[in-house]
């Protein structure tokens, strides 16, 4: 196996692993509020947490930035529950600032701090040049969040579905909305107790 498809494979199962429940929740709370029909919206948010995250991941990697881990490692799950608090908060996206178009620029800030974090697990595996492993990891990451993002659609259309059969025709919140507040709402309640184990005082 060559240099890059090792890292490729390490990005890969780094992100698609357990271990990485703070990504994968921050992708699920990214993706709550988008059906299948809005998948250009999703695009641009994805994209700008790709584009977010490899920043910093390079810098970091690289030593050009450097963050306390503890302090990355706190701020991670607290871009979760913002993520969630949002999704809850804002009812309409067609009124909301901006016509909501402030959420790719939302999910790229949030994708520096993540960067950070796959940053901290990447430089223990360097041991020479970095060009090739850096941008093969990255590969990698990207391949598992199209994984994460593909389950996630499934799971939220089934999901949509099920809330839409329990609840009486005609009532409100709609099917898509009770999907929205409950899947955030779980992901803040995960995200704070992780938050509240790794505070950094």
């Amino acid at each position: 196996m060559s240099e890059f498809s090792t890292f490729v494979h390490l990005g890969l199962h780094h992100i698609a692993d357990i271990g990485a429940m703070d990504h994968i929740l921050f992708l699920l709370a990214l993706a709550a509020i988008y059906r299948g029909r809005d998948w250009r919206d999703s695009l641009w948010v994805v994209s700008a947490f790709t584009i977010g995250h490899s920043v910093t991941l390079a810098l970091a990697a690289t030593g050009a930035l450097q963050i306390p881990s503890r302090f990355v490692e706190f701020l991670i799950p607290l871009t979760i529950i913002a993520t969630g608090i949002e999704n809850i908060a804002v009812r309409n996206r067609s009124q909301a600032p901006l016509r909501g178009r402030y959420r790719p620029g939302f999910a790229g800030v949030f994708g520096l701090v993540h960067g950070a974090g796959f940053a901290s697990y990447l430089q223990s595996l360097f041991t020479g040049s970095i060009a090739l492993p850096l941008f093969g990891f990255n590969v990698g990451i990207e391949l598992g969040q199209l994984l994460v993002l593909g389950a996630a659609g499934v799971v939220l259309a089934g999901a949509d579905r099920l809330f839409a059969l329990l609840r009486a025709p005609g009532t409100v919140p709609s099917a898509h909305r009770l999907r929205v507040v409950t899947v955030s709402l779980v992901v803040v309640v995960v995200a704070a107790q992780m938050a509240a184990a790794r505070r950094p005082w």
